[in-house]
C-alpha cells in the first residue's frame, strides 16, 4: 500500500501540462512532470502503478516513490526545481606550523 498518494488539483495538472508542452526546461523537470501526471489518482488522473511508470519513463521504482514523497511533503515547486548546491567548508589539513616545517 502506498504511503504517499498523489492527488493533483486542476490547477496543478494545468501547470504540469503547460510545462511539458512548452519545450523549455531540463529533462529532469519533464520526467518529473510526466511521472506526477501518471501517478495522480485524482478525478482526472490516470493512477498508474509505480512499476508501470518506472518502465514507461526509464526510471527506478524508488525514484517514483521519492518524487511522490517529495510532492506530498514539500509541494509541487520543490519537485520541479533543483535544490541549491551548498559546498561544504573544507577544513585545512595542514596548519601554519606544519606548512612552515615542510618548507
Amino acid at each position: 500500500m502506498k504511503k504517499y498518494i498523489v492527488r493533483l488539483s486542476g490547477e496543478e495538472r494545468d501547470i504540469l501540462k503547460r510545462l511539458i508542452t512548452s519545450g523549455k526546461g531540463s529533462a529532469r523537470m519533464f520526467t518529473r512532470a510526466h511521472i506526477l501526471l501518471k501517478a495522480d489518482v485524482g478525478a482526472d488522473g490516470q493512477g498508474w502503478p509505480d512499476a508501470r511508470i518506472s518502465e514507461a519513463f526509464d526510471v527506478t521504482v524508488q525514484t517514483v516513490e521519492r518524487i511522490r514523497k517529495q510532492l506530498v511533503e514539500e509541494g509541487l515547486e520543490a519537485v520541479l526545481e533543483r535544490r541549491p548546491y551548498t559546498c561544504k567548508v573544507l577544513r585545512k589539513k595542514i596548519d601554519g606550523d606544519v606548512e612552515s616545517h615542510l618548507t
